[in-house]
């Protein structure tokens, strides 16, 4: 295929979890008169230090974590690295709902961008809770004289226009600690990002998001979910449970070490017994541990207790929005931790509606990684980048339901506004 004009730019995700540390680099291709196509490139992971249950414990060890996996993707793509999104989780997250009304400019009562975005920052005006900072400012919906429900009002007329909006707050000591950590690696940041925003953007499609769809993004010491609806993020949480869980209740119940029974959950683990016999065998000797036979069943019933209080916990959340086995999309799993074999089976036993694994689409790829579920964060924030990249601006607080159009508007007025 002949390609004229054609432009590239590097991209690079740092997903920063408290178990690991994963890199995705994408190339974004830019050609005259089609859709941009983004290409991943190159991908690299390594163990994440001074890291504990999503909040920095030690900025040395961070830094010194950041600074060996971007060394690798260096190495894997032959160019440096100078700049990054940055995705962040952990239970610092806070979200609540927001309001902005402003009356519209014009005399003629007809909507400009200009009222689009006054009415946003209205919306952000709005005092953030206590050691709170805004990290994203979603807009759902927006109404016109009493007419709910607009997606995009530029254009419609009317006297007062106001919008309902999702604020994301991160905690401003965290946000500061892994900024300063990430500049200390000698990279710019492009932005900061919500790590499940990102991975739902590109795990989730259109019509689930209108259907109605929850996702559930399982790390190592947490697991957050974001619930959409009509095409719009209406709830999001920080659940205190991980993988890393699941390995503890393992090195417990079987009295092994931390290392063997992380080994056995990856080799072995699952949570059903489907396929497994009464009798089934597992020689820890196998892992470099002295000779200890265990219980196939048994592990999988320690697993399977682990894995049934998550779901019951994003039940839980599901029923305070009143949301409960109402989401004709489902649940969908990224996530290092969702590998767990039988993960989805027993979240449709405990949360009665369908349940599927969610991987990245409308990206290319040179590596198997992209198929990788610990690695949809990554790679959700090159996609993430690259959008930000085609809208007209590399700050990602915003984003709009009216289409591309009212986003790339409202990004040139918003330009002085941003933080």
């Amino acid at each position: 295929m002949v390609r004229s004009n054609m432009q590239t730019n590097i991209i690079a995700g740092i997903d920063i979890g408290s178990t690991a540390i994963r890199v995705a680099i994408g190339q974004y291709v830019f050609i005259d008169g089609q859709e941009p196509e983004v290409q991943i490139i190159g991908t690299a992971e390594v163990s994440s230090g001074g890291m504990h249950r999503g909040t920095i414990t030690s900025i040395e060890e961070v830094v010194s974590s950041v600074s060996h996996v971007l060394e690798e993707a260096e190495r894997l793509v032959g160019v440096p690295i100078e700049h990054a999104w940055i995705g962040i989780c952990g239970a610092q997250i806070l979200s609540q709902e927001s309001r902005g009304v402003v009356a519209v400019a014009k005399s003629d009562g007809e909507i400009s961008y200009e009222d689009v975005a006054r009415v946003v920052e209205a919306a952000q005006t709005v005092a953030a809770p206590l050691n709170y900072e805004v990290l994203h400012i979603l807009p759902k919906t927006f109404t016109v004289d009493g007419q709910i429900g607009v997606k995009d009002p530029v254009g419609m007329t009317g006297v007062r226009l106001e919008v309902d909006a999702q604020m994301i707050y991160g905690v401003s000591a965290h946000i500061k600690n892994i900024s300063k950590a990430v500049y200390r690696t000698g990279i710019d940041i492009d932005d900061l990002v919500l790590s499940v925003v990102a991975t739902a953007d590109i795990v989730l499609t259109s019509r689930q998001k209108d259907l109605g769809v929850v996702m559930v993004d399982v790390g190592g010491s947490t697991t957050t979910i974001a619930v959409y609806e009509e095409g719009n993020m209406i709830h999001s949480s920080v659940i205190p449970i991980g993988s890393n869980h699941i390995t503890n209740d393992l090195a417990l119940g079987l009295q092994t070490s931390i290392d063997i029974a992380e080994r056995l959950k990856v080799t072995y683990g699952q949570c059903t017994l489907k396929g497994v016999t009464s009798d089934e065998i597992i020689d820890l000797a196998e892992f470099g541990a002295e000779s200890q036979p265990v219980s196939k069943a048994f592990m999988v019933e320690i697993i399977s207790a682990r894995v049934s209080e998550l779901m019951e916990k994003i039940n839980d959340e599901l029923l305070n929005i009143e949301r409960k086995a109402l989401l004709p999309a489902g649940v969908i799993f990224a996530g290092g931790g969702a590998k767990l074999r039988g993960l989805t089976d027993i979240a449709k036993q405990v949360l009665h509606v369908n349940a599927a694994h969610g991987y990245p689409h409308g990206v290319q790829s040179a590596t198997d990684k992209i198929n990788d579920l610990a690695y949809t964060g990554a790679i959700g924030l090159v996609k993430w980048g690259a959008l930000m990249d085609m809208r007209g601006g590399n700050k990602s607080i915003i984003r709009f339901p009216g289409g591309k159009q009212m986003a790339v508007q409202v990004k040139k007025l918003f330009k002085f506004l941003v933080p």
